[in-house]
């Protein structure tokens, strides 16, 4: 059976599918999984153990349509839907078409699924996993962590390289900051606060700290570097995804608000302490991770010198622990 899960936006969205996927691979008998991605993802997708087939989404609905066809799906699951992938799977001609009951799109899906994800019952990879249940009742929606696992060897060869990059020797404990998102984060630290907790952070014994960087974090690049005044990594990563999250697999803690690096540090279990926005809406409740260990906190976004100093006496905790 070739089933297809589709989930064509940002990384951290792609992420919180992976428990869906994974379970469909290992408790549908028979089942080819076929994901559809977004350009962002579709190289780390097929780097995925559990994936069998990739697709990359293409705005042009016939060029799409052709794709999918190529693949002869039985059932299509939509973890996020737009008009543009609704008529492309019903062009294809797939049989069972699974998709949130949400907008216009849904009237091309004929297994609608009332979920009212605003209304914040459950995580967003529970609402995933909901979706696949519509057609396999009895699956289990429990899943192993870490949800990426690599071996050592390969996680060992990515850390080394890291480690000669800044001439590191001898073992110490990695804390790793990521200041900047995407925008679609609400609850953020500003960047002074960031530093003050790195500061913390890096007076532990033997620990190093790292600030990492995407490839549109310049301005707080700049302002790290210019007001960084104690020792720490500025890392600016050109690795790809899969590389990046076994790099994430050797740090002992992983700082950011909600954004794609703290999901995909979350993927290999990595413990993250993180912010997310204080709507229901942006919260934990509804973008918490897929790890074992997390400490959340939903702040606004002009937060209280009071709501950092919660921050910070909490981190000091987990810091000394």
């Amino acid at each position: 059976m070739n089933l297809l899960i589709a989930r064509h936006d940002k990384i951290g969205d792609f992420v919180l599918t992976l428990p869906m996927i994974k379970v469909a691979k290992e408790q549908i008998e028979d089942a080819k999984i076929i994901v559809l991605v977004s350009k962002v993802n579709y190289e780390f997708a097929k780097n995925i153990s559990f994936i069998d087939e990739v697709i990359l989404y293409d705005e042009n609905i016939f060029k799409l349509t052709k794709r999918i066809k190529e693949y002869k799906i039985d059932i299509a699951v939509s973890a996020f839907t737009d008009t543009t992938l609704a008529i492309a799977l019903f062009l294809a001609g797939i049989k069972k078409r699974v998709a949130p009951a949400t907008k216009i799109a849904q009237f091309f899906a004929n297994i609608r699924v009332k979920q009212r994800r605003s209304q914040v019952k459950m995580r967003e990879f529970e609402y995933n996993i909901e979706l696949l249940k519509t057609v396999f009742p009895n699956i289990s929606i429990k899943f192993k962590r870490p949800i990426l696992d690599f071996g050592d060897s390969d996680k060992k060869a990515v850390f080394d390289k890291f480690k000669r990059e800044f001439g590191i020797k001898g073992e110490f404990k990695f804390i790793a900051f990521h200041v900047g998102f995407g925008g679609s984060s609400e609850g953020n630290l500003n960047l002074d606060d960031y530093l003050e907790l790195a500061r913390i952070a890096g007076k532990a014994p033997n620990t190093k700290v790292v600030f990492s960087f995407g490839p549109d974090d310049d301005k707080a690049y700049i302002y790290i570097t210019e007001n960084l005044d104690f020792e720490a990594i500025l890392y600016r990563s050109n690795l790809n995804l899969v590389d990046f999250c076994k790099l994430l697999t050797n740090f002992s803690l992983f700082v950011s608000t909600s954004t794609g690096p703290m999901h995909l540090a979350a993927a290999v279990n990595t413990p993250t302490f993180s912010f997310f926005g204080n709507s229901l809406f942006a919260s934990d409740k509804r973008w918490g991770s897929i790890n074992e260990s997390q400490i959340n906190f939903c702040i606004y976004r002009n937060y209280s010198q009071q709501d950092f100093k919660e921050i910070k006496e909490k981190f000091k905790e987990i810091i000394n622990d």
